[in-house]
């Protein structure tokens, strides 16, 4: 069963249009830490940026592209390019996030991310080569 997100209240009031409100993404909702903190940032990624190194995060984010092309990979995932408009999420936890980068070479991308995480840890956490070299198997094949 498909259930309906549209939003419209009556206003018999209103001089204006009406908001419209359209759904662009949407997750099951996927664990989030106990005693968690939500945060939102927005991420400006000079062109031809590589964005940050292989890192995973203490629990999910969610983000949307308001500018540009971000290449985007999980651990287990294809990369795949994000374009303006569109979103993307990631659960947090143990999974390895591997690019984030600027897939423009001239223009650069910006994206907004909520992120649900663990209070007085970092938001970002940076994976060691070591790590990535023993979780290579999980990678998906690379184009």
């Amino acid at each position: 069963m498909s259930i309906d997100h549209s939003h419209h209240i009556e206003d018999p009031n209103r001089t204006t249009p009406p908001p419209q409100i359209e759904l662009i993404g949407s997750v099951p909702t996927p664990p989030v830490p106990e005693s968690s903190e939500a945060m939102t940032i927005l991420v400006t990624l000079p062109a031809g940026s590589a964005g940050s190194p292989p890192h995973r995060h203490t629990g999910p984010a969610f983000g949307y592209v308001v500018q540009g092309e971000m290449i985007f990979e999980l651990e287990g995932d294809p990369q795949r390019v994000v374009r303006a408009g569109e979103t993307f999420w990631e659960p947090g936890g143990d999974v390895i996030h591997y690019q984030d980068g600027n897939n423009l070479a001239d223009a650069e991308t910006r994206f907004v991310v909520t992120m649900f995480g663990v209070p007085g840890q970092p938001m970002l956490i940076p994976v060691s080569a070591e790590e990535l070299e023993e979780r290579r198997p999980r990678r998906a094949p690379r184009p």
